[in-house]
């Protein structure tokens, strides 16, 4: 079949082959008709007592995600944006501290940051694993900074062996922003336990689900009382119990009992969810190896990868022709392809305009922060190539695609290849 260059280049394409991931299924359908029809919805109560800590399904969950993970602790939220949030909550962070992440994920990351009153720095990502450089983590410690919050991109894995290091040597805490990782490995140990305190994802599009949802886990007593207080009302609970060692403000980011029961069926299917990606990849990175323009997803041995999305970096230069015309070439012909995954946080409206609200710069600029933070463009200069150049992802690994689905988008990879030339000569007529 002979490309419509023109098609291609106006960005107009094929609809796609396959429907959208989606793991529901009858179990989880049953789960949630079996709460329904108990009528107890949610077993939270906004008072001290025994329902302050939530009904039979979330401590269900918890117990299952506590005794799967080896863990001690294990507390639900309405999603992982709020477990993160708590969690930095948790540990004590507020104005006038700052807290080292990623720029390369999602928005809620450093929102988390920012929602206690503290400031985000964001250190450059390793250009291999795309999560966070220990060595750029280094540069940017000062005497305000209170923690790092590794994000295990994509379903990779930071350099934990040396980010302990760092932190250990400086006094920090380490939050695993696990949202994309559930059931990955680094040196044989579950990411999201590596940590003072790891968060999963439930959001609907993860790889398992309950619409919305999250879990904070830690092995820290304190740390997982704090987080309880912040999900459930935080001061209003401790008035009630007159127990004013704890000062710790809250909203209600409760899960509820139908997500709980979803997401409890879903857990149970995490391993085998895994390994359909894991084997799917394994074929592709073979397919892939044919393509000298393009370089599959690396994964060194100690890290079990469990590819929330699949990363590969293309190479213009030996290909010819720029990544835009060479992914709007794949989605033209029925396969999703996008370019650099997010905008640098940093690059925000938010961040470059040091604001919040309407009127203040808090914390950007308060008296608890007297000094100057850089959200400059060129700050993080690998996340910013691949943002701009290099980096493509793929869900072409995700069920309900197959390896003849593989084998249709490597073939179609190939007919660009094949006609790289003529959309060279294309693209440059369209500038």
């Amino acid at each position: 079949m002979t490309m419509d260059k023109l098609a291609i280049l106006e960005g107009r394409t094929e609809p796609y082959r396959r429907q959208p991931y989606n793991s529901i299924g009858s179990d989880e359908t049953a789960a949630a008709v079996r709460v329904l029809e108990s009528r107890n919805l949610s077993g939270f109560v906004g008072r001290a007592g025994d329902a302050f800590l939530g009904g039979p399904c979330v401590r269900q969950l918890e117990k299952e995600f506590s005794d799967f993970f080896g863990i001690k602790h294990a507390v639900t939220f309405n999603s992982a944006t709020t477990a993160l949030q708590a969690a930095v909550a948790a540990l004590g962070i507020g104005p006038g501290d700052e807290v080292i992440t990623s720029p390369y994920t999602m928005s809620a990351t450093a929102s988390a940051i920012l929602l206690n009153g503290a400031v985000p720095v964001f250190a450059d990502i390793h250009p291999e694993s795309y999560c966070v450089d220990p060595e750029s983590v280094r540069r940017n410690i000062t005497p305000r900074t209170k923690a790092i919050i590794a994000v295990n991109i994509f379903g990779g894995a930071a350099d934990y062996d040396e980010l302990r290091k760092i932190a250990d040597e400086h006094g920090l805490k380490i939050i695993e922003d696990n949202a994309q990782g559930p059931g990955g490995t680094y040196r044989g140990k579950y990411l999201a336990t590596i940590g003072d305190i790891g968060v999963f994802s439930l959001n609907v599009h993860k790889v398992i689900q309950c619409g919305e949802g999250g879990v904070l886990v830690t092995n820290d007593d304190k740390l997982a009382y704090r987080a309880q207080l912040v999900r459930n009302h935080g001061e209003v609970i401790l008035d009630d119990t007159q127990d004013f060692g704890e000062h710790i403000m809250g909203s209600n980011y409760r899960l509820s009992e139908v997500h709980a029961a979803i997401a409890s069926v879903q857990f149970k299917k995490l391993d085998q969810f895994n390994q359909a990606r894991i084997d799917q990849v394994a074929y592709l990175n073979e397919k892939l190896k044919q393509f000298a323009w393009l370089v599959p997803c690396r994964v060194p041995e100690h890290i079990k990868h469990v590819y929330y999305l699949y990363p590969f970096e293309f190479k213009s230069d030996v290909l010819g022709i720029s990544r835009k015309t060479f992914a709007k070439a794949v989605n033209a012909e029925g396969f999703r392809v996008a370019e650099g995954y997010v905008k640098p946080i940093y690059l925000m409206p938010a961040y470059q305009n040091k604001r919040m609200f309407p009127r203040s710069q808090f914390p950007f600029v308060s008296t608890e922060y007297p000094t100057e933070v850089s959200y400059a463009k060129g700050i993080c200069p690998t996340t910013e190539r691949l943002f701009e150049k290099d980096l493509l992802t793929t869900t072409i690994h995700q069920p309900p695609n197959t390896r003849e689905d593989v084998d249709a988008f490597c073939e179609v990879l190939k007919r660009i290849e094949e006609q790289a030339a003529e959309l060279k000569e294309y693209e440059g007529q369209k500038a």
